[in-house]
């Protein structure tokens, strides 16, 4: 097991990630917010489904997650139609005019990426990629969320919630649909 101040620094390298993140959002369209652009990932990576269902994506609220869906709706990015199984509820649907949004904007996160990773060779490239694949699934039970400290990652019965708005299995940054999720 690494030393304590190894995760001292990891602790305080992780926090700078927010910096990270919120300069990739940057490349994001006005009108198209980070929330919005996870709506489409997330419905993209895994189908049509209901709003309870990319609620718990999200890892959000209905009422955020309300507001997300009616702001892609507004645009016509996503089809809501009624419910086979429940007339009460919608089942949201990424359309044509959605995925060629979502393409355009994993486009500008590739190209950001690329830009300021221009002196990073591919291999570190591909190391980064699997460190945090396997940081994130040391804390991964379900697709978002972690465990509390000490819980192995193979127990999911006593996850803490995570209320995080934008910390999804993808988390509001667009990739391409080849990422695996």
């Amino acid at each position: 097991m690494a030393a304590q101040s190894q995760f001292a620094e990891l602790a305080r390298q992780l926090s700078a990630i927010g910096a990270v993140k919120r300069d990739l959002a940057r490349v994001l369209p006005a009108h198209c917010p980070a929330g919005s652009a996870a709506v489409l990932t997330l419905l993209d990576r895994h189908g049509e489904m209901r709003m309870s269902r990319l609620a718990e994506l999200l890892a959000v609220d209905m009422s955020v997650t309300s507001r997300h869906v009616a702001h892609v709706a507004e645009r016509g990015w996503i089809d809501r139609a009624p419910d086979p199984c429940d007339k009460r509820s919608r089942i949201l649907r990424l359309n044509p005019a959605g995925k060629a949004l979502l393409e355009e904007l994993s486009e500008r996160y590739v190209q950001t990426l690329a830009g300021a990773l221009d002196d990073w060779s591919d291999d570190e490239v591909g190391q980064l990629n699997t460190m945090l694949a396997r940081l994130r699934s040391s804390f991964d039970c379900r697709g978002s969320g972690g465990r509390p400290p000490g819980q192995h990652s193979g127990d999911c019965r006593a996850r803490a919630p995570h209320h995080f708005e934008h910390d999804t299995a993808a988390p509001a940054m667009p990739v391409t649909p080849a990422t695996p999720a």
